[in-house]
């Protein structure tokens, strides 16, 4: 396949409506009713660690990190993580993930949490959480439940609800 000319950038007021239409593309009006949907619209993400892939001037992908707590301890909630459907399985989701990540490490985070397929996100560093010990407010399946550790030892010891 020919490589796409790709190129990534933090997220800008201006990108909201296409984001915005990105996700009811992907995602349709069920997004609304996830459990980490609704953490996520009491609480502003952060730009700053927020992606966004363009192919041309064509927005084909978004990433966003949102500040949350486990408990007593701060993290981030990645999602969504979305691309456009004729872009996806090319490697664009995993370039705004390996872009987030080091930003929020950099940043100082210790801690991502998300909702997803484990066989995906497992290349990121991201594994389940022990059943029981972190719960959200509202369903989840606990085998869909992950955590990463962007700093040695960040996930020692954590329990609690995720809140924003």
């Amino acid at each position: 396949m020919t490589e796409l000319p790709l190129s990534i950038a933090v997220e800008t007021p201006a990108d909201d409506g296409a984001i915005d239409r990105l996700h009811e593309r992907t995602f349709g009006p069920g997004r609304f009713a996830r459990t980490a949907f609704r953490i996520r619209e009491q609480t502003g993400h952060e730009r700053a660690l927020s992606f966004t892939a363009r192919v041309g001037t064509m927005l084909v992908g978004s990433v966003r990190l949102t500040r949350v707590h486990i408990g007593a301890t701060p993290a981030l909630l990645l999602g969504p993580l979305t691309v456009e459907p004729p872009f996806q399985s090319v490697g664009i989701g995993a370039q705004l993930m390996e872009v987030a990540l080091e930003a929020a490490r950099t940043a100082g985070h210790g801690l991502v949490v998300l909702v997803g397929d484990e066989p995906y996100y497992a290349r990121f560093g991201f594994r389940r959480v022990p059943a029981g010990r972190v719960t959200l407010p509202g369903p989840v399946d606990p085998a869909r439940l992950l955590v990463a550790e962007l700093a040695a030892g960040a996930a020692d010891g954590l329990a609690g609800m995720v809140s924003p």
